[in-house]
């Protein structure tokens, strides 16, 4: 009998089908000519991020359709036990990217690695070592989670281990609703089912897309915290986001896509540092001379004072100081670090340069 692979993205489901019958597969490193695909992943509390293994290289990705170049040579490095969140503009090539890092799609141009293959040349095989959660999975709404979890190691036989179901329903925090149907679970609780589908084969690395649209504040929270968790047992998640927040609480590191280029790469610390705190506040009328200050200072008609610094301790110490001694109100005193969002909206101001071309993704 045939074997096929399934890839089914607009489903949400993809997973390495196997037709022929589970009790027929041999797991790998029990057949010699099926080599072990899986390794240990020793937890990673304690030890530094750079001396953790490359698990996902990526050097001088280009991808196009047609005659548009979507991904314009991008350089990239993910490694164990990290969380690395891919931001992007719209139409900044970052679905390209991501698809081609889990091998739906042919590089152009480039070197891509991930866990040590090449995706689309060894997808089949990558596919029992990874874990995807897409933002729609397409689950039958007539079956439940105990149900969809004991299936999925049907169509992933070629993992070198499944979880229990059990497990994955206590880790995702589903057991109580293991026997409701799916169309009757909250989205939060739908969104939790996806990961646990991802977690089901024991991946080394998760990609996740947008895991937590649509959840209350509360669910996702939940959902961060099984996050952590997985990162503290050594699994890599490649997280793309629309919540900036999200990014700030979870990554390790951050990367912006624009245009097709890598507009900014680092930790959030290294991001930040690049942009300005703000001090905002509306003066009285009368107000004296502002002290001497090291930032930007700008005040409009309306007596909205805003000031971009390098050094905010210092510079809203010495304003405090200054409406203390002249008896100033300073009403809507606001003081601020700089953000991600700051970060992201100042590479999104770029506008695109793509002479009137819309990225297919």
């Amino acid at each position: 009998m045939s074997r096929h692979y399934l890839a089914t993205r607009s489903a949400g489901i993809v997973a390495a089908m196997d037709i022929t019958p589970v009790r027929n597969v041999s797991r790998p490193g029990t057949d010699p000519g099926h080599p072990p695909v899986a390794t240990p992943r020793p937890q990673t509390h304690g030890d530094h991020p750079v001396d953790r293994p490359v698990v996902l290289s990526v050097r001088a990705l280009r991808c196009r359709y047609g005659t548009f170049e979507a991904v314009r040579g991008i350089d990239l490095t993910v490694r164990r036990g990290e969380l690395f969140a891919l931001l992007g503009t719209n139409g900044a090539g970052k679905t390209t990217t991501l698809e081609t890092l889990e091998g739906h799609r042919r590089a152009h141009d480039g070197h891509v690695e991930v866990l040590g293959v090449d995706p689309f040349a060894e997808r089949r095989r990558l596919a029992a070592r990874i874990g995807l959660v897409f933002q729609s999975s397409g689950l039958p709404a007539g079956l439940t989670p105990r149900e969809v979890l004991g299936l999925w190691p049907r169509l992933t036989p070629s993992a070198a281990r499944h979880l229990a179901v059990d497990d994955v329903l206590a880790r995702i925090e589903l057991d109580h609703r293991a026997d409701v149907r799916i169309g009757a679970l909250s989205g939060g609780e739908r969104r939790r089912l996806d990961l646990g589908l991802a977690l089901i084969n024991d991946p080394e690395l998760i990609f996740l897309d947008e895991p937590t649209a649509a959840m209350d504040p509360e669910a996702r929270l939940r959902t961060w915290r099984i996050l952590r968790e997985l990162l503290a047992d050594g699994v890599t998640v490649v997280l793309t986001t629309h919540e900036l927040e999200e990014a700030e609480a979870l990554a390790d590191r951050i990367a912006i896509m624009h245009d097709g280029l890598l507009a900014a790469t680092g930790t959030l610390a290294e991001l930040v540092a690049t942009h300005p705190a703000v001090i905002a506040a509306r003066l009285p009328h009368g107000a004296p001379p502002l002290p001497d200050l090291g930032g930007h200072v700008e005040h409009d008609v309306d007596r909205r004072l805003r000031i971009e610094t390098r050094h905010l301790q210092r510079d809203l110490t010495a304003l405090l100081l200054w409406s203390r001694d002249h008896g100033v109100r300073l009403d809507d005193l606001q003081a601020t670090e700089a953000s991600l969002a700051q970060v992201f909206h100042a590479i999104a101001g770029h506008g695109p340069s793509t002479d009137g071309q819309e990225a297919p993704r």
